[in-house]
């Protein structure tokens, strides 16, 4: 009964734990989300911002695992490159490991003023106070928990059992690491599996082989998440979990010395798992950035690309439903979901030619607009035939589908017919943007490919607040066009060569990019309109 309560006393504080760790992960997120997407698609053009952005990402979702999956679908997009996104991983194994550093080190007694604090900013309207606030009450949490399993873990510390017990464990090195990556892989955090080893007291050298244990079976779930995207992403990955691999191989023979080199160092005592932990990211770290180039171009050969790149047929357009209006409604949005995901390729390739200066992502642009032409007019004939029993409802359903379809159709135009040519005419003159109007513009392209996301994501679900947000960004990258159009010309005036050669090319894809996002901020719209929430003009009244 006693070895019961223990192990459910240790279940509750590692579910807390968790349970913090993903208040913490929805409260950046929601505050500061594209923020933090903007800096993984933006802040990876170098090595050291490539390192940066994975762990400043990671510190503040609280996942090496969510920063991992939201590199591996920017690869997948052609946002970031391959070498990058191994450095970016890099940098959230680290972030993971500080996060852990943190938190152990981390005051109980702050605590409740943590909760105090979050309760209330969660309380705000605004996104940024709210998710700041639901942060706050997730780190709370979490300092909580490393109480609990200190107090629960206390019987093992002296149980006759585990004293018997550890010997074995201690002389199978390869079944402790096995273990430990099992129940990492089963929490889905290696932050969580570090903090309960922290919490048993084992000695040095089983300690440094649970750490490496909760590394490799962290490295696990990417792998599994991104089975189902393409191969750029799947290779991402793969190369994480790689890496740790071969970092656990070499360090896994030398755990007694590592760990006790660990305990003499002159370090702030936090516990040598999270110690152990931090050291072996940053090892592998300085280790593996000078060859992650060579890694990538290796896995590009061992995790095959899809074969297959004929034009699917539309897949969910039934004519047997069309006499059931919600199965025809629901096949035909499934169907323009796929349509944007076309259009996002056709933005990520025109980013991509954009950013190499080379002109060979843009064929496939010409491609995929020919595609989406073809697949907006077979969505739009499908919903003419809808069943004539078909309700009121479902027909304003198949109009708002309608909508969203044509201006899908209309952001593929303006790539193809307005982004295309101006990032081929930038290419063909060898036209180079001044520093800051390139950053500017890269910037513009990052938020309207979130922004597409975002709008596929509200057709979807027509979550309301997601539909307000939608709106606000909006709003936000207007503003941004009219600073950087303002900043532009503050180059010129002062003469600078690289703003003259450009100028009409930095407004042009500006203007572009902003007629893009009124599209796709449509589609928000209809859902306002709904609650009354949409004005009918932007003018004042007298």
């Amino acid at each position: 009964m006693a070895s019961l309560m223990i192990i459910l006393q240790l279940a509750g504080a590692v579910a807390l734990l968790l349970f913090g760790l993903n208040l913490v992960r929805d409260g950046v997120t929601e505050g500061f989300g594209i923020r933090l997407r903007m800096a993984l698609g933006i802040g990876t053009r170098t090595g050291p911002g490539a390192f940066l952005a994975g762990l400043a990402a990671t510190l503040g979702l609280q996942s090496s695992t969510a920063t991992a999956l939201l590199t591996a679908s920017f690869v997948d997009r052609g946002m970031i490159r391959a070498r990058m996104a191994q450095i970016v991983l890099l940098g959230a194994n680290v972030g993971t490991a500080l996060t852990a550093w943190i938190v152990s080190a981390g005051v109980a007694a702050v605590t409740p003023g943590l909760l105090l604090a979050g309760y209330a900013l969660s309380k705000q309207r605004k996104p940024v106070w709210t998710g700041t606030g639901r942060a706050l009450i997730g780190v709370g949490l979490m300092l909580l928990s490393l109480s609990l399993l200190d107090h629960a873990a206390m019987p093992l510390r002296t149980s006759p059992l585990l004293a018997a017990f550890l010997p074995m464990l201690d002389q199978a090195w390869p079944v402790a690491l096995l273990m430990s990556a099992a129940l990492a892989f089963a929490c889905s955090s290696s932050l969580a599996a570090v903090l309960l080893v922290l919490s048993l007291g084992l000695p040095a050298g089983l300690t440094v082989v649970l750490v490496l244990g909760a590394n490799l079976g962290g490295a696990v779930v990417p792998v599994m998440l991104t089975a189902g995207l393409g191969a750029n992403a799947r290779r991402v990955a793969v190369g994480n979990l790689v890496i740790r691999a071969l970092g656990c191989l070499a360090a896994l023979p030398f755990a007694g010395q590592i760990g006790g080199l660990l305990q003499q160092a002159p370090l702030p005592w936090t516990g040598l798992a999270v110690e152990a932990h931090l050291a072996f990211n940053l090892a592998v770290a300085l280790a593996i950035w000078p060859f992650a180039g060579m890694i990538a171009r290796i896995l590009e050969r061992f995790v095959a690309t899809e074969e297959d790149q004929a034009e699917p047929a539309p897949r969910w357009l039934d004519e047997a439903a069309l006499q059931t209006p919600i199965l025809a409604l629901t096949g035909a949005s499934r169907e323009v979901l796929a349509i944007g995901d076309t259009v996002e390729r056709m933005l990520a390739q025109t980013r991509l030619a954009f950013q190499q200066s080379d002109p060979a992502p843009l064929a496939e642009v010409a491609e995929l607009e020919q595609r989406v032409d073809r697949r907006q007019q077979e969505v739009k004939t499908y919903l003419s035939r809808l069943g004539s029993q078909a309700t009121e409802d479902e027909r304003r359903r198949a109009i708002t589908i309608l909508d969203y379809v044509i201006n899908l159709e209309h952001v593929g135009d303006i790539i193809d017919k307005g982004l295309s040519p101006e990032v081929r005419k930038k290419i063909g003159l060898g036209l180079r943007f001044s520093e800051p109007g390139f950053a500017e513009l890269d910037r513009m392209f990052v938020m309207t490919q979130e922004n597409l996301r975002m709008a596929q994501t509200v057709f979807m679900t027509r979550d309301l607040d997601m539909a307000r947000r939608l709106m606000e960004l909006k709003v936000d990258i207007r503003n941004l066009e009219r600073q950087s159009a303002q900043r532009h010309l503050f180059r010129l005036r002062e003469g600078l060569a690289a703003s003259r050669d450009t100028s009409s090319l930095h407004l042009d894809i500006l203007r572009d990019l902003k007629r893009i996002n009124a599209h796709v901020a449509s589609v928000a719209h209809p859902i306002l309109d709904e609650d009354g929430l949409l004005f009918e003009s932007r003018l004042r009244g007298r």
